[in-house]
């Protein structure tokens, strides 16, 4: 399972053995020793922005002290909300030093979805981009706690003078960093409770089992509040090697940016790999020092062409934000581009395919994936009834159905959980559902997946009208108007089609698949928001 050894260039280092585990006990310790020990080698490239190791362990510092100087402390919950620029991974770091728990924000978020964010986690103090801070400014007004909001330029201009305040906690594997949230099975995104063990141990089991270098060039698209590119940054500083954060994912313009960077290694999923597929083909495909390209859901059908057409080796990887990496396929391992198998459990970690019962099931059974082992989340912040659901037994129930083949690779079989996967991006149906029914024409709204052929699903609105509204064009465009005004662009429905009942369980619960008319055309006789505008 170990990367080949002649695969490798000064590794990040040598397992050992199966209970090897990364040496640091904190990611604020981690950074001092990576700036101690690469300095002026770089480390951030952001746009214009370029900050080396020692840059990086300075400019935090003096963030963390300026956060202290704002009255923030130990177990403070910190909400950063910047599009990608090296301000937010500088603020990431800072508040991890000053003892802060982070909560990343994705800029897409509506006022509906940052007001759950900060009143959920109680955040007292916002980091926001120029473009994110007026939203951020009228949301925290009316969370009902004190949420102050600051611009990094504001944070750093009240660093105080003079030697440190205060000696920076001595955090340990155990404490917590952030608060991650992501759309669960039900309800309203909820908050993964994430501690340094987590990130290390994260960062740590990607970096062996690809097989990180000493030359190697990381490469990120993704927005930096989703937590991809925050492992590849503790990645990057276990092996004092550069990460390059681009401002967004782009089909067009991605192998111009591995090129002119000369990224070796990058991590894409969701519909990217078909998006950029999509693009015609180049004669220059190959002109790139990607060497590889981590994925998860590799597309089965296409999995040989994307290395043929592009020369690099695609590997695929399984995890969630709850469980960090599960499954891995080490670079070298033959025979299995295209079978759509996930890989290895990295060592501390176990991972079965079990009944409902939680009882392991025989190879060539399709059940559920289960995970135990480090790293894992603490458990859902405010929500002791979530974690227990989610833990019980002792194993993590990740909610996604696989079957273990004879070779002991697990495939994975689609979902058991009330989630929509657009792309990259969860959607948590009931969050949609109840800003649709916010609105004064909506009586009742379903909301569920179909079927997409480049995002993997697209949700489906189905929606009650009250008496005195009528199914009409400018209905709907008023419906999606205001679900546009309150929830991340992402979250709106793709096509909404109005009912005068829902099919109902005994129970009172909407028997949401019953609502799928027979065959693969669910878009017939709906509306189309892409159309005339609408998106």
């Amino acid at each position: 399972m170990e990367p080949a050894p002649q695969a490798l260039t000064k590794p990040v280092a040598d397992p050992g053995g199966p209970e090897t585990a990364p040496r640091w006990r904190s990611v604020g310790e981690l950074l001092g020793q990576a700036a101690s020990r690469y300095g002026d080698r770089e480390f951030l490239r952001c746009g214009d922005t370029t900050l080396s190791f020692a840059d990086t362990d300075v400019r935090t510092d003096r963030l963390a002290r300026a956060l202290t100087a704002q009255g923030v402390r130990p177990g403070d919950r910190v909400a950063i909300m910047m599009d990608n620029v090296s301000g937010w991974p500088l603020s990431w770091f800072a508040a991890i030093k000053a003892g802060a728990v982070t909560v990343p924000v994705n800029v897409r978020y509506g006022a509906f979805d940052l007001a759950h964010v900060l009143r959920d986690s109680r955040a007292v103090l916002v980091l926001a981009s120029d473009g994110c801070a007026p939203l951020a400014r009228e949301v925290a007004d009316r969370v009902g706690h004190r949420c102050a909001v600051r611009t990094l330029r504001e944070l750093e201009a009240a660093v105080p003078a003079g030697p440190p305040a205060a000696p920076r906690p001595d955090a340990g594997p155990d404490d917590i960093v952030g608060f991650q949230y992501t759309s669960g099975t039900t309800g309203f995104p909820k908050a993964c409770v994430l501690s340094h063990d987590y990130w290390l141990r994260t960062a740590w089991t990607i970096a062996v089992r690809s097989g990180l270098r000493s030359d190697d060039v990381v490469l990120t698209a993704q927005a930096f509040s989703y937590v991809d590119p925050q492992w590849k940054a503790v990645m990057c500083l276990m092996r004092g090697v550069p990460l390059v954060v681009l401002p967004k994912f782009s089909a067009s313009g991605f192998w111009h940016s591995v090129r002119h960077h000369r990224a070796t290694v990058t991590y894409v999923l969701g519909s990217m790999p078909r998006l950029l597929y999509k693009q015609p083909p180049q004669s220059g495909d190959r002109d790139h020092a990607m060497r590889l390209v981590l994925c998860s859901g590799i597309p089965r059908d296409l999995h040989r062409a994307f290395e043929q057409r592009w020369g690099a080796r695609w590997c695929e990887v399984y995890g969630s934000t709850e469980s960090g990496l599960d499954l891995i396929m080490p670079p070298d391992e033959p025979g299995t581009v295209g079978t759509g198998a996930m890989g290895y459990p990295p060592p501390g970690k176990e991972v079965v395919v079990a009944d409902e019962r939680g009882r392991p099931l025989p190879p060539g059974r399709t059940g559920e994936i289960l995970v135990r082992g480090r790293p894992l989340m603490r458990g859902y912040w405010n929500d002791p009834e979530g974690t227990e659901r989610a833990f019980r037994g002792g194993w993590y129930h990740t909610g996604d159905l696989g079957r273990r083949d004879a070779a002991g690779h697990i495939h994975h079989a689609g979902r058991l959980k009330d989630m929509i996967r657009r792309g990259g991006e969860n959607i948590a149906s009931a969050e949609v559902e109840s800003v649709l029914e916010a609105h004064p024409a909506v009586l009742a709204a379903a909301v569920i997946g179909i079927p997409d052929e480049l995002f993997g699903e697209l949700p489906k609105a189905f929606v009650r009208l009250r008496p005195g509204y009528r199914p009409t064009e400018a209905t709907a465009r008023s419906v999606l108007a205001h679900t546009r005004r309150q929830l991340a662009r992402f979250k709106v429905p793709a096509f909404l089609e109005f009912t005068d009942s829902f099919p109902m369980t005994p129970s009172a619960r909407v028997q949401k698949r019953r609502l799928l008319r027979p065959g693969p055309d669910q878009r017939s006789g709906t509306f189309d928001t892409a159309a005339d505008g609408w998106a």
